[in-house]
């Protein structure tokens, strides 16, 4: 389910490099919001407001209700330039949205029933190739994780795009890839084993 937010935000009517740099010396980030049938508007969040969404999980998959000096507008954040240094934000993109947009996200997959899978109850190793996933969705109901089931899953198995089943309305950004998201690995002294089995045969 999608987590909402409340930013505040003050308009900015001036752009240029000097202009943002006095911006963060104020201890604000200059951004900009765009999308919608609105033109796009220069803004200013509060810096350590931001830095802190930003190392929560789930930053780009929050909708914020932006109070903009006493108008509303629902956003998400597009993109943030952070210094190569500190790593703090620079500048952030918002997109305006709404109940019926929908958005490219990339969000965490979560595995499950590991105890229903007969290679790692034989002692496999579960190995993660992706760990998190592009998908469109509805922007009210863009899912915390997508779920992938292990279950059945023997050694030397892989888990792709094409065998998630994703919740109504969400898809996988890049179906056509349909690359490998997981593999169920053999243990190390099988790995071991197989090979002083194939050397003593040669």
């Amino acid at each position: 389910m999608t987590t909402v937010g409340q930013v505040d935000a003050r308009v900015r009517k001036l752009s240029g490099t000097g202009q943002a740099r006095a911006v963060r010396r104020q201890g604000l980030v200059p951004g900009i919001i765009y999308g919608g049938e609105a033109t796009p508007q220069m803004c200013a969040v509060d810096a350590k407001f931001l830095n802190n969404e930003l190392h929560h999980q789930g930053f780009f998959t929050k909708v914020f209700t932006m109070n903009l000096e006493g108008k509303p507008e629902q956003v998400m954040a597009k993109d943030v330039q952070l210094d190569p240094v500190t790593d703090f934000p620079l500048h952030v993109d918002f997109i305006r949205v709404n109940q019926n947009t929908k958005v490219t996200v990339a969000v965490p997959l979560q595995f499950i029933n590991e105890e229903k899978s007969p290679g790692l109850k034989r002692g496999g190793v579960l190995t993660i190739v992706v760990r998190d996933l592009e998908i469109n969705a509805p922007v009210n109901a863009i899912p915390e994780a997508v779920i992938v089931d292990l279950s059945g899953l023997e050694i030397h198995d892989s888990v792709h795009i094409d065998s998630i089943k994703f919740e109504a309305g969400v898809s996988a950004a890049h179906p056509e890839r349909d690359y490998t998201l997981a593999t169920i690995s053999a243990p190390a002294n099988e790995d071991a084993e197989a090979s002083q089995a194939s050397e003593a045969s040669e």
